[in-house]
Order: C-alpha cells, then structure tokens, then sequence
C-alpha cells in the first residue's frame, strides 16, 4: 500500500471514532479524594455536582471525575493523592485530611478543600483572602463551634453539671484545639468536662460505655471526618445510652440524633463545586478566597428528645431553624 493510502486509511479510522471517546480525551479532569465511602458521601456529591453545573461542568459532558475513596483508612491517602498527580488531573477536590495527602502531593495542580480546620493554622493557606499558592477552599469553622455545641447542649439539659467531649487522638492537633476550647466553655459554665478519645469503632462503643461511669449526662461530639463516616453508630449508641447528644451536622440528626449546630455540608460542597468548576474555567485557585459559612443552623429531632424523656422548651423549638418530628 502506497503512503497516501496508508495516510488516507488511517484519517478514515479516525473520523469512525464515536464522538464520546474523542470529547472523553479532550474533557478536563478532576480527582476527587475522599474519605469515606460514595454511599455516606451521597449527599454532598449531589451539592457538588450541583456547583459544578451552575458554572457549565456536568460529569460526563464536560469534565470527568475520577474518584478515590479511603473508606475510612487515611493511611492510604497519600497512595491515592500521587495516583491522582500521576495522573495528571486538571484539579483535585478533597475534604478534610485527605487536603493534607493532596498538598504534600503536588504544588502545582489546583485543590479545592472543605475542611473542619483553621486551613491557615494546618498549613493550607496564607490568608483566607488571598490563598495563595494551589488551594483554595471552604473553611467551615467547625473546631471552634464546639463551645458553642456545649453551650448549646447545657441550654436543653441545664441540670446537668458533667459533660463529655469524643475527639479523635489520631488527628492530635485537630484533637487538642477542641478540647481546648470546649474546657474554656466548661468552666465559664460551672461544668465538668471530660474528654474521650475514640479512632476506631470499638473506641467509640467504649467511650459511650464510660459515659455512666463518669457520670456524664451529655456529650459533644467532636470535630472529625472519622465520626461523621461512623453516624449511624454513633446515633445509635446514644439512643442505646439515652444520653443527650449534640453533632455538628444535619446528618447525624437526620440519622435520629438529638440535635446540631454547625454550618452545612451542602452548602459547603455547593461552594466546593462553583470553586471548582471556576478553575476549570481558568480561574487561579490563589485568587479564590476561602469561603466561610455565614450561618449556623439548629436542627432538633423531637421524636428523639421524646425517645429519652427529654421536654424540649418551647423557646428552643422557636430558635431552631428546623425541627425534626
């Protein structure tokens, strides 16, 4: 066969590509870490791709996703996050510690994170004005808000004088601020705090089983994507102990917790999704501030309270922006 022919043959295989394989190569990239399991993510994916679309990206059309899930056991984060680089990603989306796998991954690629922490105090970010850097993000204050939890939490139980807080020892920084700042809230209360430590499942089923013990009749819990991976455990051992519970997601009240107070996940990932579909727009994540929540919800579960015995004052009800019945 003759080069022009060859040359003229191949043209002819190309053209017979179907369409989506040839979009599908030309389509940016976005590796999304993660660190639980896509079921538990379920909800925030939905707020994610929704930003996404409100900026013109819809998976399959436009991006790919590339996804990896830890399913609880953050030491394969870093495997994963280089796998992502390897892969030459456009951007990789990434919550809590997985953004730490991811920033010591690259220096190059753009991250947009939602986390839990101060991304200032963790290393994430110069500013929250000006990020600069490769990420940029949402911050969702929640360490801070654990003296507010308690607060909140005294509030529906006033009687009580000892109180618990669960914190994961794995994250120590994360796990030190919390108990540091819901001390400070315990004693400008009068109260008595006692602060478990739980990393697996059978630490969480311990530290409820000691809540008798200590004579705790309430327990914060605390900031850390671990316990919002375990939820439904978590609801349940508080139903099973009958003890007061506060979180700091609709999630777990939805689950049949007691109550929360804290900012929105959806939301959170809603702005994830606008970040980043912005970038892949071409947008710098170092000009991209990180978001912060605006507002705080109160979610209380009434069938709950009347679960445990529990008389939730009507004023409560009035300052909750959603009741569960």
């Amino acid at each position: 066969m003759r080069r022009r022919e060859v040359l003229t043959a191949l043209a002819g295989a190309a053209a017979s590509l179907p369409l989506a394989a040839s979009a599908q190569q030309l389509m940016p990239v976005i590796g999304f870490l993660g660190t639980d399991s896509p079921d538990l993510f379920a909800g925030r994916l939905h707020a994610f791709h929704q930003g996404l679309s409100k900026t013109g990206h819809v998976e399959g059309r436009t991006v790919a996703i590339e996804y990896r899930w830890a399913e609880g056991l953050y030491d394969r984060l870093p495997a994963m996050a280089a796998d992502l680089v390897r892969r030459r990603v456009t951007a990789i989306v990434a919550n809590g510690v997985p953004v730490l796998a991811a920033k010591a991954a690259t220096t190059t690629i753009p991250i947009v994170f939602s986390t839990s922490a101060d991304p200032i105090e963790i290393g994430l970010v110069a500013s929250l004005n000006r990020p600069g850097g490769n990420v940029t993000g949402v911050s969702n204050l929640s360490v801070p808000l654990g003296a507010k939890q308690l607060e909140v939490l005294h509030e529906l139980v006033p009687t009580v004088r000892v109180i618990a807080l669960l914190v994961n020892p794995a994250h120590a920084e994360l796990a030190e601020t919390q108990s540091r700042n819901v001390q400070a809230a315990a004693q400008a209360l009068a109260l008595q705090l006692h602060v478990l430590h739980a990393s697996s499942e059978r630490d969480i089923e311990t530290a409820f089983t000691s809540l008798a013990q200590l004579r705790a009749g309430g327990i914060v819990i605390g900031s850390d994507a671990f316990f919002t991976s375990r939820a439904n455990q978590i609801v349940a051992l508080a139903a099973r102990h009958a003890v007061p519970t506060v979180y700091l997601y609709r999630e777990f009240t939805a689950a049949g917790g007691l109550m929360n107070y804290g900012g929105s996940l959806l939301d959170s990932y809603y702005t994830v999704g606008v970040y980043t579909g912005r970038i892949l727009n071409g947008e710098k994540p170092a000009d991209l501030p990180v978001q912060q929540p605006t507002k705080f919800e109160i979610v209380v579960n009434l069938k709950t309270a009347k679960a445990m015995g529990l008389t939730i004052p009507e004023s409560f009800l009035l300052r909750a922006d959603e009741v569960i019945e």
